[in-house]
């Protein structure tokens, strides 16, 4: 889209909230976007019962028109409805991973081929034969907003760290590698459970009051008690409470929500590879967007509170 267009049509609606303008009237922020990408929505002025109409994470109708501002694109509301997507809208509405899940999730199935002690080869062939879990894995997105945000993204986010993890691992002797990917395969798995993905993305119930690092944590230790009965394979002392630290503590600080501070060299390990591929890929999806409209102007996006910092957006070397 290019600023001053009149559009009309449906689009996904996240983080619906009512503000008051500088002069006391009631107004509507939200993001709006489709599988192309999202964007910033203003209604400046609705009243309650209409906010109250309206689904805070769903799909609505807008008509409206595009603006610039301060170097970005957002929508100014005119009108706005609830709206029950059909099957083939939603498939237009909801981001997907540009890769082939199956692809990617074969991938990851031989990644964890290569672990070498029985009890880690045991505990992945103990969730990859969970296909409901699996079928999620392959869905999930990582997250609703912030990185990954898509269909697949949370199948692609495990991929590229335990990809990261595979390249690292040898210059580091004494680190685990078994032990670094499958915490890595573990870490946010609980997501499936965390988020919920068929009308939009947004927070379960579950994924509200539990979380993914707890959630992630309960599931660990009900896949060990199923290794154990089927396999007979036991977890040598201490294996899962590392395991279940890794998942606890891989968001680093409990300011980013973290139960635990990395107290091991893996868990250190996991998190920082972790941090990494999620701060790039959110600093290249707000400077390097795949539809980048140039007639936007400006080197800088707003401040990306993630980042906690405006990002410059041109390439110095590129053409």
């Amino acid at each position: 889209m290019n600023p001053s267009e009149r559009l009309d049509g449906v689009f996904a609606i996240a983080n619906a909230q009512q503000g008051m303008t500088k002069n006391g009237k009631p107004y509507l922020r939200c993001l709006l976007g489709d599988a192309s990408g999202q964007t910033a929505g203003r209604m400046w002025s609705i009243d309650e019962a209409h906010f109250q109409r309206l689904p805070t994470d769903g799909f609505v109708w807008v008509e409206g028109e595009t603006q610039a501002y301060q170097g970005e694109l957002q929508i100014i509301i005119h009108t706005i409805e609830a709206h029950d997507p059909s099957p083939e809208e939603l498939r237009e509405l909801l981001p997907s991973c540009e890769r082939d899940p199956k692809e990617m999730f074969s991938e990851v199935v031989e990644m964890l081929q290569t672990l070498e002690h029985p009890a880690m080869k045991a505990l992945a062939d103990a969730y990859l034969s969970d296909e409901y879990l699996m079928d999620a894995f392959r869905t999930a997105p990582a997250a609703v907003r912030l990185h990954h945000a898509y269909l697949g993204g949370l199948l692609e986010h495990t991929l590229t760290l335990m990809q990261i993890a595979d390249k690292i691992c040898p210059l580091y002797p004494k680190i685990n590698r078994d032990i670094v990917l499958m915490g890595l395969f573990l870490h946010d798995l609980g997501k499936t459970r965390e988020l919920f993905y068929d009308r939009g993305f947004g927070y379960s119930d579950r994924g509200e009051l539990i979380g993914h690092l707890v959630e992630g944590a309960i599931m660990l230790h009900d896949k060990a008690q199923q290794m154990m009965r089927e396999s007979g394979t036991r977890m040598p002392a201490g294996a899962m409470t590392i395991l279940q630290h890794i998942i606890i503590s891989h968001h680093e600080r409990p300011e980013y929500g973290a139960a635990k501070i990395p107290s091991s060299p893996e868990a250190v390990l996991v998190s920082q590879i972790d941090n990494l591929d999620a701060k790039t890929v959110m600093t290249i999806a707000a400077a390097r967007p795949e539809r980048e409209n140039t007639a936007l102007g400006g080197n800088f996006t707003e401040k990306n509170w993630a980042l906690g910092t405006k990002v410059y957006k041109p390439d110095p070397l590129a053409d």
